[in-house]
């Protein structure tokens, strides 16, 4: 008697199982079943994935569905019959999402399935609406529950029976027997599989409480499964159901009556709309010759063409007849004129599109369509690389949207096809190995050190290490998880145990970055959707693997903020009164000088692509002043290429190289004879070994895959190709090994060219229009203000000038007032809405600037805006304009604010002055109120623009840190590993995270995140505090990922401890007001209280005297030296005068020379050398200083 499992919950249930499909389909193998179903939770995702596997194994494969029947405690399960009950199948699931929501839970109400029966077969079990019924005091009234669904499916509908030892099993099964006896239905057995081995139990409680939040060991926590839930062999399952053999043969009888089969590997295109008269061929082929008239007419204008045109243009003819002539054969004609469609609504709608992303930049016909905005005959970009006559798949483009637009895209697109047609693609979040340690460490009650500990060991490089490789790439990690005397060894080994059984589950579905599907018919036909609750955003229920496999042809709708920036800019340019002619950032020029020497420079902040920090001292060594050298340095600034950098720089300044053989000068030329891009392996084998283009693609896959049979088959063919062309075997080998040795990196050209091109402009436009450049920069990084920070240094290096928020001229984002001049936006105040400050900004473009704060507070909506909304904009300084300081201003804000209301009061019920309106609000002449000092004010606008624009905490102390400080943050450039270095920063953050502290440090120029362990943090935690300044020795290093480097604390100092060690004497340069009777009873009676300040050096003052007949230095008494403590100092500047005060500090060498800030010239007094950390300098001072204190 055969027995087959008819309800299996697979991992894609997410919470419900652990079942893994290939392991799932060997176990069905091994017991020799003839056929499987799996019911996932209201979901279709692993139809594909199991179709295939169960096919692979000579098992039939069965699709079904659990699914929430009217709401989330009832179930049922549903499975097709037939290609039709797939359908339905498809839909209903989906319709649980689209209309069923509660609660954001897909349900399904009973009558949908009822009105869509057709070719589906329903199981009702113990949790289905006629099972609870059963299992009630009046278990007759689930007969004409029962009766309903007989009424529709006949002999479709099986009550399901269950044996896993959970609470009204039986006493369900009693009833369901006579129930099915009664209505002459079939009973089945089935054993609601949520794991594939009996052992695995532990390890599906420990995936439900990882989802749950709850321990293991905790008698609270709900238990809604049993250990019995395995999948059992047919012999234990047929044991089970002994006294009732026909809930055995009913499951091969349901088993038989199910046949569906998935048509995979086609591709089904929607139609494009084509005119009379034209096929979709030769509507494609007419479009094409069109566009490349248009693009010719723009790369080689009509006036400027001589008599060799023909040839010129001979090329550009051959490669689109060879391009039109492969996609016709392919059949991929409406594959492009969908592309085209879409990105031409995105141009012509204000949507900037990317010049191209990955290999579809090589194809003319995409030039030529406007898919693409590179010429690839005019960068040697190859067509095979993007679609490979010698190997048929999807042509497959990337395309790049401004991220505002990019809805605005998919939603044409959905009005274009029809919402029911177009979705976005599932993704599938697996549970990787860190993760996997901590989660199960949390959930078996471990502590939190040890599964910290354990999961650090893990290897980060290479990424993705599983448990079973990091365990053999780490000793440390293999010891405390193998090694019984390891006192870690017993809570890490059960941990371990346990990881390794969920590693790689999947634990959450996503929504692929920017997959879009496009069906010919419902989306539905394909595959199940998935939506928000209310039916809007739509995603395919397969991976983008599957809905490829099932049909639908994937199209890729990418964000890039940098496009955004560029059409920011671009409209603020072209709205300047000075610019007669508008700018088209297609149509600037790739020789502009001005431009390369933004690269040259590397004053590249804010240039797509060249923002980091190696790639700003890359390009001061390169120098770059071609386009193709900024695509050689887009392809080589990543791992593995980088390594060429410095040999590419050499020979691109003239130094010697030779080419390992003649012909491959023409491919490796632009490249100075190295190889870096895929397309010159193609071009390799082409030229060396008579490969076709295709054939090459083909080799190039092969390399870079490294599959050793195969390999020695391509080489054997290169060599024999290579021998034609009189190249001999050594030669050919060592020209095949230089290949494949590169194809493992090279970088593919194609799309190294069009983000090239993204990163030209944007330093075209930094070069050009650098104030409209960089406030649409600033705009896009509104929300992040660590970012601000650094580009706001990066303005005024470039000589712009940032002006704080205005009322009377700000807009909502940033602005460009003048060439010179960049306005904050209102918009980057924290605490204000956009909608308030539209009214504000309205109300300043309809009536003019504002005149005071009565002014503005009568004129604006206060219902919209509020007290703490008002208070922020005094604080960010957005109210300076009205001429009044930001004190007296907060002082006069709640008189402001009470006439404002009242002239509101009296215009809302109709109470006028005598002279007809009330208009001008009394007021009473303001009070002189005293201005907040630096500290306030900058604290101000610390908390409403999250930095600090019109100074900065760390500027008193800025001519002391250059004593011993050579950079500043946005200079630090990482460091060798283990070597150290020294900088400062007023700390604006210290966060507490379970495995290390991060403080970040802001200078003014930029910020930098500092990470240290807890034990080391400590050690420093009284120095390390907000809005103090601090000194940092530490490593330097750059982070993947990101522009900006990262720094790791070896020491921490407060300028006290520094001053304590290495400060000489305190000079102070009097003006002739100070020089008063009482100067030195003022300054006895301020430095009185430091003058003998226990456990602390003391230092002398010097009075400096300059008049224009004479000048001359005072040194006072050894009885006048103080401790120079920040409250000391402090006090002294206050009488007179932050620029009258010096620190003299001790020279380490006299070689060092200190940066200034402003001028980059050499100071008065050097910094220590670089390679002395700061312990050893004091340590050398106070040697050579003991005898000086007092």
């Amino acid at each position: 008697m055969h027995f087959v499992h008819l309800g299996i919950y697979t991992e894609f249930s997410i919470t419900e199982s652990i079942v893994r499909i290939p392991d799932l389909v060997k176990a069905a193998a091994a017991d020799e079943m003839p056929a499987l179903a799996i019911t996932d939770l209201s979901n279709l995702h692993a139809a594909v994935k199991f179709y295939k596997k169960s096919l692979d194994k000579g098992i039939k494969p069965i699709f079904g569905s659990t699914i929430r029947l009217n709401d989330a405690e009832h179930r049922a399960t549903l499975l097709a019959m037939t290609k039709k009950g797939w359908r339905s199948l498809t839909e209903i699931v989906s319709e649980g999402y689209i209309s069923g929501q509660q609660l954001d839970i897909p349900c399904i109400q009973k009558e949908w399935i009822l009105n869509q029966h057709e070719d589906l077969i329903v199981l009702l079990g113990q949790h289905s609406d006629v099972g609870k019924m059963l299992l009630t005091s009046n278990p007759q009234k689930a007969e004409p529950l029962l009766q309903e669904w007989i009424e529709k499916f006949g002999n479709r509908v099986y009550l399901a029976l269950t044996r896993t030892n959970r609470p009204g099993e039986e006493d369900f099964i009693q009833e369901a027997v006579k129930l099915a006896k009664k209505y002459g239905i079939g009973v089945v057995a089935h054993n609601d599989v949520h794991f594939v081995t009996a052992e695995d139990y532990e390890a599906h409680e420990a995936r439900v409480c990882i989802a749950d939040g709850y321990v293991l060991g905790d008698d609270r926590r709900p238990k809604n499964y049993s250990p019995e839930q395995y999948f059992k062999t047919g012999e234990q399952m047929t044991e089970l159901f002994a006294d009732i053999p026909s809930a055995i043969e009913n499951t091969y009888y349901i088993a038989q009556r199910c046949n569906v089969s998935l048509r995979l590997g086609f591709n089904d295109l929607p139609d494009y709309p084509i005119p009379d008269g034209h096929t979709i061929d030769t509507y494609f082929e007419h479009l094409c010759q069109v566009g490349l008239e248009e693009r010719l007419d723009f790369l080689y204008p009509i006036s400027k063409r001589g008599d060799d045109w023909p040839e010129i243009r001979k090329p550009y003819d051959e490669r689109l007849d060879f391009e039109i002539k492969i996609i016709l054969q392919m059949g991929f004609p409406g594959y492009f004129l969908i592309v085209m469609d879409f990105i031409q609504w995105s141009k012509g709608n204000g949507v900037p599109v990317g010049p191209g992303r990955g290999s579809g930049a090589g194809s003319l016909v995409a030039y030529s369509l406007k898919i693409t905005d590179l010429d690839p005959l005019r960068y040697d970009l190859l067509f095979e690389r993007f679609l490979n006559p010698e190997r048929v798949s999807m042509p497959d483009f990337d395309v790049d949207f401004c991220i505002a637009g990019r809805d605005r895209v998919i939603d044409y697109v959905a009005r274009t096809y029809g919402r029911e047609a177009v979705s976005q693609i599932a993704t599938f979040g697996t549970m990787a190995a860190k993760g996997a340690i901590r989660d199960v460490a949390r959930v078996l009650g471990k502590s939190y050190g040890l599964a910290d500990r354990v999961s650090k060991m893990i290897p980060t490089k290479p990424l993705g290490l599983t448990l079973e490789e990091s365990i053999e790439a780490e000793p440390q990690l293999k010891d405390v998880v193998t090694n019984p005397s390891n006192p870690d060894y017993d809570d890490a080994s059960e941990i371990w145990e346990m990881a390794l059984k969920l590693e790689g589950i999947t634990r959450n579905t996503g929504k692929h970055a920017g997959g879009v599907v496009i069906a010919p018919t419902k989306l539905t036909d394909y595959s199940a959707v998935m939506c928000d609750a209310d039916g809007t955003a739509r995603v395919a229920q397969f991976d983008k693997d599957d809905v490829e496999a099932a049909g639908l042809v994937k199209f890729d709708f990418l964000g890039l903020r940098n496009l955004t920036v560029i059409e920011d800019a671009i409209k603020h340019i072209n709205a300047r009164p000075d610019v007669t002619e508008p700018v088209d950032i297609s149509y600037i020029p790739l020789d502009d000088p001005i431009a390369y020497d933004v690269f040259a420079k590397a004053n590249t902040t804010a240039v797509f692509q060249f923002e980091s920090v190696g790639m700003k001292k890359m390009l001061k060594e390169a120098r770059p002043s071609k386009f193709e050298e900024i695509i050689a340095f887009v392809s080589l600034y990543r791992p593995g290429p980088m390594d060429l950098i410095p040999d590419f720089i050499f020979r691109m300044h003239g130094g010697e190289f030779e080419y390992l053989h003649p012909l491959l000068e023409k491919v490796l030329e632009p490249t100075y004879g190295i190889m870096v891009y895929q397309e010159q392996v193609m071009q390799a084998a082409q030229f060396c070994a008579g490969y076709t283009l295709g054939g090459a693609d083909l080799l190039r896959r092969a390399m870079g895959k490294k599959k050793v049979e195969e390999m020695v088959k391509q080489r054997q063919t290169f060599i024999e190709g290579a021998a034609k062309k009189d190249i001999d075997t050594d030669t050919a080998n060592h020209i095949f090994d230089y290949m494949e040795k590169f194809a493992g990196y090279g970088f593919n050209k194609s799309h190294a060219a069009a983000y090239a091109l993204v990163a030209y402009q944007t330093a075209w436009l930094k070069a050009h229009y650098p104030a409209e450049f960089m406030s649409a920069v600033m705009t896009s990084e509104m929300q992040n203000t660590d970012n601000v920070v650094f580009i706001i240094d990066d303005c005024r290096s470039n000589g712009l000038e940032v002006l704080p928020p205005s009322v009377n001229m700000s807009l909502y984002n940033f602005h460009a007032s003048d060439p010179k001049t960049i306005v904050y936006g209102l918009g980057a105040i924290k605490g204000v809405g956009e909608a308030a400050m539209q009214s504000v900004i309205d109300s300043r473009i309809h009536e003019g600037p504002f005149r005071d704060l009565f002014d503005f507070c009568h004129r604006i909506d206060l219902k919209k805006i509020n007290k703490r909304t008002l208070e922020a904009l005094i604080r960010a300084g957005a109210l300076d304009c009205l001429g009044i300081e930001r004190s007296s201003l907060m002082i006069q804000l709640p008189e402001a604010v009470q006439a404002a209301d009242q002239a509101r009061s009296n215009r809302e019920t109709g109470i006028m002055d005598l002279f007809g309106e009330v208009e001008e609000v009394q007021r009473k002449p303001a009070k002189p109120v005293k201005p907040w000092s630096d500290e306030v004010r900058l604290k101000g606008e610390k908390d409403t623009l999250g930095l600090y624009l019109t100074g900065h905490p760390i500027d008193v102390y800025r001519p002391e840190l250059k004593s011993f400080i050579s950079q500043r943050i946005n200079e630090l450039t990482p460091t060798r590993r283990g070597v150290t270095t020294v900088f400062a920063g007023l700390v604006v953050d210290v966060a507490n995270f379970p495995n290390r502290m991060m403080v970040t440090l802001d200078d003014g120029t930029a910020r930098i995140e500092v990470s240290a362990n807890h034990e080391r943090f400590q050690r420093f935690k009284d120095i390390i505090q907000t809005e103090k300044v601090v000194v940092i020795e530490g490593e330097i290093y750059e982070r993947e990922g990101f522009d900006r480097p990262m720094g790791r604390l070896s020491k921490a100092f407060s300028l006290n401890e520094i001053r304590q060690k290495r400060a000489n004497s305190i000079q102070i340069t009097l003006d002739s007001e100070h020089i008063t009777k009482t100067l030195a009873q003022d300054l006895q009676k301020m430095i009185a209280p430091y003058c003998n300040v226990d456990m602390c050096s003391h230092i002398p003052i010097q009075l400096k005297l300059d008049f224009e007949y004479a000048s001359a230095e005072l040194h006072c008494g050894a009885n006048w030296n103080i401790a120079p403590l920040d409250e000391a100092l402090s006090k002294l500047r206050d009488y007179f005068g932050k620029e009258a005060l010096h620190i003299e500090y001790q020279v380490k060498s006299k070689a060092a020379k200190a940066v200034s800030y402003e001028q980059a010239q050499p100071a008065n007094v050097p910094p220590p050398p670089a390679d002395m950390s700061m312990d050893d300098a004091m340590d050398m001072y106070q040697a050579e200083t003991a005898n000086q204190y007092s």
